[in-house]
């Protein structure tokens, strides 16, 4: 079996995608099967090509046992609607023009968003064979559109038709959450669905290997400060003021902190809050190596995961979840709907927040003071729970078994 996955993000990148789709190429090698990826120039999150990939270099790679094929890709730190779209659509091109090069495959696997590489994946599948997996990892247009990213009525009509046309000609859509399954299902009857859920490595996020991490020590914590931490993209989809309005809550609460890790479109408008608000129980930090996060998480008492208050969030579970959980780290949620049931109602591995709700953030967090040993408790059951659920070692067995039987 041979499987070309097509993204426009993929390491030395960093970031929830990229990870999650690298583990998974990893793991299906494991069952004999030939995984290649098709991916851009790293330039994510900073939008400028890496060191190293400069000037046409690297275009060819392996990553662990992986053949990389890099195209080139369109970037600019401009946050214009123009600058974006040319980003996406340049490696729209690009990835076809040199996928079309490449040998035959049975499966072509694409990531969406960004949407618009179905283009270059449809004409991919055709051109090389292969049957057509689309993995949707977020529903868009429709989150653009509810988080009033997309507004042209043009360019969403045009979104919502390029959706159907890559669900309809799918031999396997694959979904991130049951909610994402769910809303596929109910609008495309006729596509095959699967749940293909992100997932966890539960031996590199392992608790019980003692890391002796600095992350305090180096960010001037004390050891009795209560941290909560905040990793990942910093943008418009997780309502990250609700975390700057309750630190405005607790500023008589000295031990307790707020960190903010990584970078995004939104960072520099919430460092202009954290000034307008004068807070000093707010750290921004910038965003490392997937290769330090065990030691950082073992450092820190309880992850924040939040997301704006819409209906579309229901169905959303944060990739980040997997990673604290199986640290040992619980979880204050302001998410509803499906990682709220998992992980909250199932688990008891943290604490539920109205989303973008600071009053209650703030609340739950000073019943917590009250009593630190829920914090221990709570993140024991969340490592438990996705080692049962959400193993990533599971997850590639089960994929690998659906795609034997379209083969």
């Amino acid at each position: 079996m041979r499987i070309l996955i097509l993204t426009q993000y993929y390491p030395p990148e960093i970031g929830a995608p990229q990870n999650r789709l690298h583990e998974l190429a990893i793991r299906l090698k494991a069952y004999g099967v030939e995984v290649e990826v098709l991916t851009a120039l790293p330039n994510y999150p900073k939008m400028k090509i890496q060191e190293g990939y400069e000037n046409g270099q690297k275009r060819e790679e392996q990553i662990d046992g992986i053949a990389v094929h890099r195209a080139a890709i369109y970037v600019s730190t401009s946050k214009s609607i123009v600058a974006r779209l040319l980003n996406y659509f340049s490696f729209v091109w690009t990835s076809y023009w040199r996928g079309r090069k490449l040998d035959q495959f049975d499966f072509l696997l694409v990531e969406s968003p960004p949407l618009f590489l179905g283009y270059s994946a449809m004409a991919l599948s055709k051109k090389l064979g292969a049957k057509l997996i689309f993995n949707v990892s977020d529903l868009w247009p429709e989150s653009a559109e509810k988080l009033g990213i997309v507004n042209n009525p043009y360019l969403l009509k045009m979104a919502y038709k390029l959706e159907a046309r890559c669900y309809l000609r799918a031999a396997l859509v694959t979904g991130q959450t049951e909610g994402i399954v769910a809303d596929i299902s109910q609008r495309f009857p006729s596509s095959e669905v699967y749940w293909l859920p992100n997932g966890v490595n539960v031996e590199f996020y392992n608790p019980s290997i003692s890391l002796h991490s600095p992350f305090r020590e180096q960010n001037g914590f004390e050891p009795t400060d209560l941290l909560f931490f905040y990793g990942g993209i910093i943008g418009h989809a997780q309502g990250l003021e609700v975390i700057l309005y309750a630190a405005q809550q607790l500023r008589d609460c000295q031990h307790v902190h707020f960190i903010l890790q990584g970078s995004g479109p939104e960072k520099e408008k919430l460092q202009a809050l954290k000034a307008e608000l004068q807070l000093t129980n707010i750290h921004f930090l910038e965003p490392v190596a997937k290769a330090e996060m065990p030691a950082i998480l073992q450092a820190i008492d309880v992850a924040l995961v939040p997301l704006k208050n819409l209906p579309l969030f229901q169905g959303a579970i944060p990739s980040k979840v997997f990673e604290a959980l199986a640290m040992e780290v619980p979880l204050l949620l302001g998410v509803d709907g499906e990682a709220r049931r998992h992980f909250i109602e199932n688990a008891e591995a943290g604490w539920y927040f109205e989303p973008e709700n600071a009053t209650a953030l703030a609340s739950v967090i000073r019943s917590l003071m009250e009593n630190p040993k829920s914090i221990e408790t709570a993140g024991q059951n969340g490592r438990k729970y996705v080692a049962e659920h959400f193993n990533r070692d599971q997850i590639a067995a089960s994929l690998y078994k659906r795609l034997t039987s379209l083969s």
